[in-house]
């Protein structure tokens, strides 16, 4: 999303570094490619505005420490203030608010179109991933095909649903799912509402009926990132009727510029609780101030990176078989690998989380195997028998034909992934793969590129 930001910004650094100290001649020149990179991404002119007077009260007359130059430096007083341009004054506003006695309620409110419906399975998701019971609840019944779709994503990630009777209104569908929540082991619901192409007077007195009479603890604005600097007045709209606890961020891994990213939180007083980044269920992220501001300026987001992996190693028994000995590493292992990996997001996503400029992730981005390529080595590996995979010197020539008619592959193909299957073996021998941890199998460090023998 912030691609274009990100690569003016590291240019500023960059002609900043090798003079002596930082002065108010090459602070201003500064500051003035950072006011166009913002104004470029739509940032709203006060935001870029007041942030601007910050760094600049900041960097005037500072001296550059012994291991720092004026690069390091400025862009150390960047990351500071774009920090705080991301955090609410309530930094515990954050945080869900989860009610002493269930269920716990959260109102997803916004224009129709950010991906309101989406995000609130989403969002059911992540409570059932933390140890939570969440409920979907339909109470858009301005489109019939927003009941249907949330009750084909609530069947989906695994959760109750509540979808309207004949005759009843948002409000009694709402309140039919919090009488009887409790008896389908359900203590969290999400409920959907209504959208609008824009703000309107009905859309908002629905609303506001609902916020009244069931008096949820969670008020979330779905804000999608492609919304430039009209989000700020949007937001404000539905913050006057509704007293909003938070924003969720969608479609952040879209070509937006970013700018309502920059703007809502200063201008709103209202913290960004999550961000969307991906189109999958699982493609929900909680938002954190710093990793953000890292991920901004090019310096990644390794935490993240690290707490993704580590989740996925936690709800996979396979962790537990993938040996760290390279004799013992067969296609088991491999599959194993493969599926986790699916589960840890799309190449983009991951890069995305990782140090360097961006022109630097597409040319790691382009040599990636695509999820095509990684769907059709999967498809061959479950083809094959577990003794197959276990001992895969079995495979001649007309096992390699039946397992590439099961697959719809080609019998090269199973050539090819055994090739490369070869070449992560020699490389394990030689204990390159053995540094990483297992949840990778040791065969792939997005950090360090691509390893010898991983498809591309």
């Amino acid at each position: 999303m912030f691609d274009q930001f990100t690569e003016k910004i590291q240019t500023v650094f960059k002609n900043l570094r090798g003079q002596g100290k930082l002065t108010e001649t090459n602070i201003e020149d500064a500051l003035e490619q950072v006011r166009l990179a913002l104004l470029d991404a739509d940032v709203h002119l006060d935001t870029a505005k007041l942030f601007l007077e910050k760094v600049k009260t900041k960097a005037l007359g500072k001296e550059v420490a012994l291991s720092l130059n004026p690069g390091q430096v400025f862009i150390k007083i960047v990351h500071e203030e774009l920090i705080e341009l991301l955090t609410p004054k309530d930094r515990n506003a954050t945080r869900l608010r989860f009610a002493p006695a269930p269920p716990t309620l959260i109102l997803l409110a916004g224009l129709q179109g950010t991906g309101k419906t989406t995000t609130a399975a989403k969002i059911a998701l992540w409570l059932k991933k933390d140890g939570r019971r969440p409920g979907l609840v339909a109470a858009d019944l301005v489109r019939p095909a927003a009941i249907d779709q949330l009750g084909v994503l609530a069947s989906q990630i695994g959760v109750p649903f509540y979808r309207p009777e004949p005759g009843e209104s948002s409000l009694e569908v709402c309140q039919r799912a919090v009488k009887t929540c409790l008896q389908n082991d359900c203590n969290i619901l999400v409920l959907d509402t209504a959208g609008r192409l824009q703000v309107d007077e009905a859309m908002m007195a629905e609303i506001t009926l609902l916020a009244q009479k069931l008096k949820p603890g969670n008020i979330l604005f779905t804000l999608d990132a492609m919304t430039g600097q009209n989000a700020v007045a949007v937001a404000k709209s539905f913050h006057e009727r509704l007293h909003l606890t938070g924003i969720v961020l969608t479609k952040a891994d879209g070509d937006a510029r970013g700018g309502s990213l920059f703007s809502i939180t200063s201008a709103t007083g209202l913290p960004i609780q999550f961000v969307g980044v991906s189109e999958k269920m699982e493609g929900l992220e909680p938002f954190y101030p710093d990793r953000m501001a890292s991920r901004i300026l090019g310096m990644g987001d390794l935490l993240s990176f690290v707490e993704k992996a580590e989740a996925v190693a936690r709800q996979s028994a396979a962790e537990k078989q993938v040996s760290s000995k390279p004799s013992d590493f067969n296609l088991n292992n491999l599959l194993d690998q493969i599926r986790q990996l699916k589960k840890m997001g799309s190449m983009e996503e991951i890069l995305s989380m990782m140090p360097g400029n961006p022109a630097q992730k597409k040319q790691m981005l382009s040599q990636a195997p695509d999820e095509k390529k990684i769907k059709r080595m999967e498809a061959i590996l479950l083809s094959m028998t577990a003794k197959e995979r276990q001992f895969p010197q079995l495979l001649d020539g007309s096992r390699k034909k039946r397992i590439a008619s099961g697959s719809g592959t080609r019998p090269d193909e199973i050539n090819v992934l055994l090739k490369q299957y070869d070449m992560m073996r020699k490389v394990m021998k030689k204990g390159v793969m053995g540094k990483f941890p297992p949840m990778t199998g040791g065969g792939f460090n997005p950090g360090a590129g691509f390893p010898p023998g991983f498809p591309r």
